[in-house]
């Protein structure tokens, strides 16, 4: 990978996350109405998730230009956990206020969701510091004993696992109570909200995996079930994300929950963008993939599907639709994010001939 090359994978994200906190500081800043606190509240976290892939990245090519420092392997992904602490910090405080307005709590479960989305692709970044020896894995022959000494100590690997397992937890807990109590006097927040919850820990389950994947394989304990089982798992839940979202718009009655089932949609299209990166994975490991190449493309698919339904959804003018048509800008930057952390994937573990 040239110098040139890897500035610009780097960029990317820093570029994605930018655009979104803009856009969303514009709507804090210009529009009215509570759907514009909760659409400006979330592109502005949507940011911190492009600055966790930045860290991402920034993590593995580092090693491929073989400029990778001790500083790089504890700063990279500790400036990763502290932008999803103060993402979740925030959230939290959204939730919290006595004095609370009815939109901040869909905001505050929504940037609480996000944090703990930073929290997994943080994770990525962490398991990434030992990336460089995935490509002396697999270029030893199938059935090779693990690596010993292994990279990370038992602890260390188990903790690594728990952390996005964990923040997955959280999630998934958070959007059941919200929608068990759906019928209170808050039902049709607590719709939105406990739906886009669930689709976050859906995106974490994915991120989970991801873990997984680099985890065994820098351990040299990737095995045909990993290569299998990750990705089915998250095409299977984005699949539902993206089939609920059109059940939502095709179905419901209530004219005001069209913006949940349209970002649905954009969450289940983020699921999709990784599992492009465990597709990815699966398919180079020890063995010859043509195909590898075109991973990338996954990402620039899903995020063109984002800003198309962006822009039909502005072009409709229908007011109960804008939040999702402003949300979606933020979703097609992060699908662009990752475009940039699967090119680095790509270009470290491709090429073995």
């Amino acid at each position: 990978m040239s110098h040139g090359v890897s500035v610009l994978f780097r960029v990317i994200p820093l570029l994605m996350g930018a655009v979104s906190a803009a856009l969303g500081g514009y709507v804090l800043a210009h529009s009215t109405g509570p759907s514009a606190r909760v659409a400006g509240l979330v592109l502005v976290f949507l940011a911190a998730v492009c600055l966790c892939l930045f860290a991402t990245a920034a993590t593995i090519v580092r090693q491929l230009i073989g400029r990778f420092t001790a500083l790089d392997r504890f700063g990279y992904p500790a400036f990763g956990f502290a932008v999803a602490g103060v993402a979740i910090g925030y959230g939290v405080c959204l939730l919290t206020e006595s004095r609370r307005p009815p939109p901040d709590f869909v905001a505050g479960s929504a940037v609480l969701g996000i944090g703990l989305v930073c929290v997994c692709v943080s994770s990525v970044a962490a398991v990434s510091t030992r990336f460089a020896l995935i490509r002396e894995n697999a270029a030893l022959p199938d059935g090779s004993p693990p690596r010993s000494p292994a990279p990370f100590r038992p602890f260390a690997a188990r903790t690594l696992v728990a952390v996005p397992v964990l923040a997955t937890a959280v999630a998934a807990a958070w959007a059941t109570v919200l929608l068990a109590n759906g019928g209170g006097g808050d039902e049709a927040g607590r719709f939105t909200a406990g739906h886009v919850v669930v689709d976050l820990a859906i995106v974490c389950t994915c991120l989970v995996g991801l873990v997984a994947s680099l985890l065994r394989q820098i351990q040299n304990t990737y095995s045909r079930r990993d290569r299998i089982w990750w990705p089915v798992v998250a095409g299977t839940l984005g699949a539902m994300d993206i089939t609920g979202g059109l059940v939502v718009v095709a179905l419901d009655p209530r004219p005001t929950q069209l913006a949940t089932g349209y970002v649905q949609i954009g969450l289940g299209l983020i699921a999709w963008t990784v599992l492009g990166k465990l597709l990815l994975l699966a398919l180079v490991w020890r063995r010859d993939a043509p195909s590898a190449d075109r991973m990338p493309l996954i990402p620039i698919g899903t995020g063109l599907v984002c800003l198309f339904m962006s822009a039909f959804l502005f072009e409709s003018a229908e007011p109960n639709v804008i939040v999702a048509a402003r949300v979606l800008v933020g979703l097609g930057g992060v699908c662009f994010a990752l475009f940039s952390l699967a090119s680095v994937l790509e270009s470290g573990t491709g090429g073995r001939g």
